[in-house]
C-alpha cells in the first residue's frame, strides 16, 4: 500500500482485531499487516516444533509475521485498549438531544453486560444507523492523531480531506 494511506483501510484493520490480533502500519510504505497473537506467541518463544507442523498457508503467515516483527519502520496500529470503546458509547449517549433516549442509553452502559444491553437499547430505539455512524467517524478521529503523531500521511475520500504531511 503506497503512502498516503486511506483512512478507512486503517480504521478496518484497527476494528478487526479485536482480542486475538495486532495490526500494524509501515511508516515508511504504508503497508498494513495484522497477525493472530498465536502467532506472535510461537516467534516470542521460537517454537520451532509447532512451527514446523504448521499448514503451508500459516508457515507463509508465520514468516510475513517475522518479517512484519522484525521491521523497525512496523509500528502497531491503536488497540481495543487504546480506542476505549465504552467511552465512545457514552459519548455517544451524552452527544443525544432527546433526554429520556440519553438516559436510557446511559444506564444500558451501566454495570454488568453494558456492551450488549447497550447494542439492544440502541436496536429498541431505531438509533442503531446513528451509532455506527457516530462509532466509526470516532474510530476515524482516533486512526487521524494516531497517523498524524506518527507522522504517516493518510487521505479519508469520503471527506475529501488529506492529512497535513500530505498537503506540505
Amino acid at each position: 500500500m503506497p503512502l498516503p494511506v486511506r483512512l478507512p483501510d486503517v480504521v478496518d484493520e484497527m476494528e478487526a482485531g479485536g482480542d486475538e490480533w495486532t495490526a500494524y502500519i509501515n511508516r515508511k510504505t504504508g503497508e498494513l499487516a495484522a497477525f493472530p497473537h498465536d502467532l506472535e506467541r510461537m516467534l516470542e518463544e521460537e517454537d520451532a516444533e509447532a512451527a514446523s507442523g504448521l499448514p503451508d498457508w500459516q508457515a507463509a503467515q508465520l514468516e510475513d509475521c517475522r518479517r512484519v516483527i522484525n521491521d523497525q519502520d512496523f509500528i502497531a496500529l491503536p488497540s481495543k485498549f487504546d480506542v476505549h470503546e465504552w467511552a465512545i458509547m457514552e459519548r455517544f449517549c451524552r452527544s443525544l438531544d432527546d433526554g429520556e433516549t440519553q438516559n436510557r442509553l446511559l444506564d444500558a452502559i451501566r454495570g454488568r453486560g453494558a456492551f450488549r444491553m447497550f447494542k439492544a437499547e440502541v436496536s429498541r430505539l431505531g438509533i442503531r444507523e446513528d451509532w455506527f455512524r457516530y462509532r466509526n467517524d470516532a474510530l476515524k478521529r482516533i486512526a487521524a492523531d494516531f497517523l498524524q503523531d506518527k507522522g504517516i500521511p493518510y487521505v479519508d475520500e469520503a471527506r475529501g480531506a488529506a492529512s497535513p504531511a500530505q498537503t506540505d
